[in-house]
């Protein structure tokens, strides 16, 4: 038998990559998704779970398996304030965290941000650093945390300011060398290789991979 992997955010740029990729591992027997409203996929691994993330309590019995993958987030724009926006990227990925450790689930994969660091710096990395934290505490066997830069590939809503520094970050890829490599622009189907790949590592504790290496396992 293989693993039972869970996902939340499933929906998400990197989240459907995930579920995509995990369907397709020999290693995965069971792929569990959390989500608000069914998905239009069928697979027979493919377990969906509907969920209220404001009581999570419904579905903590659920929340069983080897590893959950983390691609949950939002903007302020699409949350439509900064309480909100915490709540998701915050709140319901530590509840989350606290039912799947409660169950006896070892390793946990976030994605977090390029730019997090121990001073914070504005309202969104000070978020990511936070959740980042508040996991550590919870001293999963293996904290696995992935740090992407601006992500490629096609989202379901069109966001404006993302698309022109998609385009940007494209055309000046090639600037991207050296200490800079971390900054280049990727695609999020490279990062969900790498987490999947990650997820399969002996790394205990906590691990942190940036954008950079991420390119490197994803390929």
């Amino acid at each position: 038998m293989g693993q039972t992997a869970i996902v939340i955010g499933a929906t998400g740029l990197i989240g459907k990559e995930l579920v995509t990729q995990l369907l397709s591992d020999a290693g995965f027997s069971t792929v569990k998704v959390f989500v608000r409203k069914k998905l239009e996929l069928q697979h027979q691994k493919l377990e969906q779970v509907i969920t209220d993330f404001d009581k999570i309590s419904a579905s903590s019995e659920k929340i069983t398996g080897d590893v959950v993958f983390c691609a949950m987030g939002t903007t302020i724009r699409v949350a439509g304030s900064q309480e909100a926006f915490v709540k998701v990227d915050h709140t319901y990925v530590l509840n989350f965290a606290e039912a799947a450790k409660k169950n006896g689930v070892t390793r946990f994969v976030l994605v977090s941000s390029l730019g997090v660091s121990e001073s914070g710096g504005n309202f969104y990395l000070t978020v990511k650093r936070d959740i980042e934290h508040a996991l550590k505490r919870l001293k999963f066997a293996s904290l696995i945390i992935v740090r992407p830069s601006m992500l490629l590939g096609q989202r379901a809503e069109f966001r404006l300011g993302e698309s022109i520094g998609k385009f940007l970050m494209k055309a000046l890829g090639f600037l991207f060398i050296g200490k800079l490599k971390k900054y280049k622009a990727i695609e999020a189907a490279v990062v969900a290789k790498a987490m999947i790949a990650l997820s399969k590592v002996n790394l205990e504790d906590v691990s942190v991979f940036e954008s950079d290496r991420l390119q490197v396992l994803g390929k």
